[in-house]
Protein backbone atom coordinates (compact mmCIF):
# COMPACT_ATOMS: atom_id res chain seq x y z
CA UNK A 1 0.00 0.00 0.00
CA UNK A 2 1.45 3.30 -0.61
CA UNK A 3 1.63 6.19 1.39
CA UNK A 4 -1.26 8.34 -0.23
CA UNK A 5 -3.67 4.95 -0.50
CA UNK A 6 -3.16 4.70 3.46
CA UNK A 7 -3.88 8.02 4.22
CA UNK A 8 -6.98 7.95 2.71
CA UNK A 9 -8.12 4.83 3.44
CA UNK A 10 -7.51 4.83 6.87
CA UNK A 11 -10.67 3.91 8.98
CA UNK A 12 -11.15 4.15 12.76
CA UNK A 13 -11.99 0.32 14.10
CA UNK A 14 -13.77 -0.31 17.08
CA UNK A 15 -14.58 -3.95 16.86
CA UNK A 16 -12.21 -6.51 16.47
CA UNK A 17 -12.67 -10.16 15.36
CA UNK A 18 -10.34 -13.08 17.21
CA UNK A 19 -7.73 -12.91 14.57
CA UNK A 20 -4.53 -12.91 15.95
CA UNK A 21 -1.91 -10.14 15.46
CA UNK A 22 1.55 -11.56 15.00
CA UNK A 23 4.77 -10.97 16.67
CA UNK A 24 5.88 -9.77 13.24
CA UNK A 25 2.79 -7.52 12.33
CA UNK A 26 3.35 -5.91 16.14
CA UNK A 27 7.02 -5.51 15.98
CA UNK A 28 6.39 -3.93 12.50
CA UNK A 29 3.60 -1.12 14.53
CA UNK A 30 5.81 -0.20 17.33
CA UNK A 31 8.90 0.06 15.03
CA UNK A 32 7.00 2.45 12.89
CA UNK A 33 6.53 4.07 16.20
CA UNK A 34 10.49 4.15 16.83
CA UNK A 35 11.28 5.61 13.46
CA UNK A 36 8.65 8.70 13.63
CA UNK A 37 10.80 11.66 13.61
CA UNK A 38 10.95 13.45 17.15
CA UNK A 39 11.77 17.28 18.06
CA UNK A 40 15.47 17.45 18.47
CA UNK A 41 15.34 13.87 18.68
CA UNK A 42 14.44 13.77 22.26
CA UNK A 43 12.64 10.20 21.83
CA UNK A 44 10.89 10.92 25.01
CA UNK A 45 8.11 8.51 24.07
CA UNK A 46 7.70 5.12 25.90
CA UNK A 47 4.65 2.49 24.88
CA UNK A 48 3.61 -0.30 26.92
CA UNK A 49 1.81 -3.21 25.05
CA UNK A 50 -1.14 -4.77 26.50
CA UNK A 51 -2.52 -8.21 25.37
CA UNK A 52 -3.93 -9.75 28.28
CA UNK A 53 -7.50 -9.62 28.01
CA UNK A 54 -8.58 -9.36 32.10
CA UNK A 55 -6.14 -6.11 31.83
CA UNK A 56 -7.50 -5.07 28.41
CA UNK A 57 -11.17 -4.96 30.46
CA UNK A 58 -9.37 -2.85 33.46
CA UNK A 59 -8.07 -0.06 31.21
CA UNK A 60 -11.11 0.45 29.53
CA UNK A 61 -12.09 2.04 32.46
CA UNK A 62 -9.59 5.11 32.06
CA UNK A 63 -11.98 6.97 29.12
CA UNK A 64 -15.74 7.44 28.95
CA UNK A 65 -15.14 6.42 25.15
CA UNK A 66 -12.15 3.76 26.05
CA UNK A 67 -14.57 0.74 25.71
CA UNK A 68 -13.45 -0.58 22.53
CA UNK A 69 -9.83 -1.79 24.29
CA UNK A 70 -11.85 -4.29 26.09
CA UNK A 71 -12.17 -6.32 22.71
CA UNK A 72 -8.57 -5.06 21.69
CA UNK A 73 -6.31 -8.01 19.87
CA UNK A 74 -3.65 -5.44 21.93
CA UNK A 75 -3.24 -2.03 23.23
CA UNK A 76 -0.42 0.36 23.33
CA UNK A 77 -0.46 2.88 25.79
CA UNK A 78 1.57 6.10 24.70
CA UNK A 79 3.57 7.31 27.88
CA UNK A 80 5.35 10.94 28.19
CA UNK A 81 7.38 12.47 30.71
CA UNK A 82 5.09 14.06 33.37
CA UNK A 83 4.44 16.76 32.30
CA UNK A 84 5.38 16.43 28.90
CA UNK A 85 5.97 19.75 27.47
CA UNK A 86 4.35 20.53 23.71
CA UNK A 87 7.31 19.16 21.28
CA UNK A 88 6.04 15.96 23.24
CA UNK A 89 3.28 15.88 22.81
CA UNK A 90 3.42 16.51 19.09
CA UNK A 91 6.05 13.73 19.15
CA UNK A 92 3.47 11.52 20.37
CA UNK A 93 0.59 12.73 17.95
CA UNK A 94 3.20 11.76 15.00
CA UNK A 95 4.45 8.43 17.06
CA UNK A 96 0.86 7.00 17.02
CA UNK A 97 -0.12 8.14 13.53
CA UNK A 98 2.86 6.20 12.10
CA UNK A 99 1.47 2.92 13.96
CA UNK A 100 -1.93 3.28 13.08
CA UNK A 101 -0.60 3.66 9.14
CA UNK A 102 1.63 0.59 9.46
CA UNK A 103 -1.16 -1.25 11.11
CA UNK A 104 -3.47 -0.32 8.38
CA UNK A 105 -1.14 -1.29 5.74
CA UNK A 106 -1.08 -4.78 7.50
CA UNK A 107 -5.25 -5.12 7.14
CA UNK A 108 -4.82 -3.83 11.26
CA UNK A 109 -7.70 -1.68 12.21
CA UNK A 110 -7.24 0.77 15.19
CA UNK A 111 -8.89 3.35 17.50
CA UNK A 112 -7.77 5.78 20.06
CA UNK A 113 -8.71 6.31 23.90
CA UNK A 114 -8.00 9.47 25.44
CA UNK A 115 -7.29 8.86 29.43
CA UNK A 116 -9.63 10.74 31.43
CA UNK A 117 -8.90 8.84 35.03
CA UNK A 118 -4.66 9.27 34.97
CA UNK A 119 -4.45 7.96 38.64
CA UNK A 120 -6.01 4.58 37.34
CA UNK A 121 -4.35 4.40 34.47
CA UNK A 122 -1.20 5.34 36.27
CA UNK A 123 -1.86 2.29 38.77
CA UNK A 124 -2.79 0.02 35.79
CA UNK A 125 -0.01 0.55 33.91
CA UNK A 126 2.67 0.77 36.80
CA UNK A 127 3.61 3.93 35.79
CA UNK A 128 6.58 5.69 37.45
CA UNK A 129 5.52 9.14 39.07
CA UNK A 130 7.83 11.05 36.11
CA UNK A 131 5.53 9.39 33.53
CA UNK A 132 1.92 9.82 32.41
CA UNK A 133 -0.38 8.20 29.72
CA UNK A 134 -2.91 9.98 27.68
CA UNK A 135 -3.78 8.02 25.11
CA UNK A 136 -4.19 4.45 24.22
CA UNK A 137 -4.19 2.99 20.74
CA UNK A 138 -6.76 -0.57 20.52
CA UNK A 139 -5.28 -2.72 18.01
CA UNK A 140 -6.95 -5.81 15.84
CA UNK A 141 -8.13 -7.20 12.79
CA UNK A 142 -11.61 -5.83 12.09
CA UNK A 143 -14.87 -7.83 12.80
CA UNK A 144 -16.43 -6.44 9.98
CA UNK A 145 -14.03 -7.00 7.39
CA UNK A 146 -15.50 -4.57 4.67
CA UNK A 147 -14.60 -1.79 7.00
CA UNK A 148 -10.90 -2.17 5.17
CA UNK A 149 -12.13 -1.53 1.46
CA UNK A 150 -14.82 0.73 2.57
CA UNK A 151 -15.19 3.71 0.08
CA UNK A 152 -14.75 7.52 1.97
CA UNK A 153 -18.38 8.97 2.54
CA UNK A 154 -19.35 11.58 1.01
CA UNK A 155 -19.26 14.94 2.52
CA UNK A 156 -17.28 13.16 5.97
CA UNK A 157 -14.35 15.80 5.37
CA UNK A 158 -14.15 19.63 5.57
CA UNK A 159 -13.49 20.63 1.85
CA UNK A 160 -10.25 21.63 1.13
CA UNK A 161 -10.82 24.98 0.30
CA UNK A 162 -12.98 25.45 3.62
CA UNK A 163 -9.70 24.20 5.59
CA UNK A 164 -6.87 26.61 3.54
CA UNK A 165 -6.15 29.95 3.25
CA UNK A 166 -3.10 31.70 1.30
CA UNK A 167 -1.04 34.12 2.78
CA UNK A 168 -3.56 35.62 5.84
CA UNK A 169 -6.49 34.12 7.23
Amino acid sequence: MDTWNAINTVRVVRRFSDEPITEEQLARILDAARRTGSSKNEQAWAFIVVRDRDHLRELAAVGTYAGHLAGATVAVALVTPNPATTSQTWDMGRAAQSMVLAAWELEIGSVPATVYDHALAARLLGLPDDRRCDYLLSFGHPADASKLTAPNRRGGRVALADLVHEERW
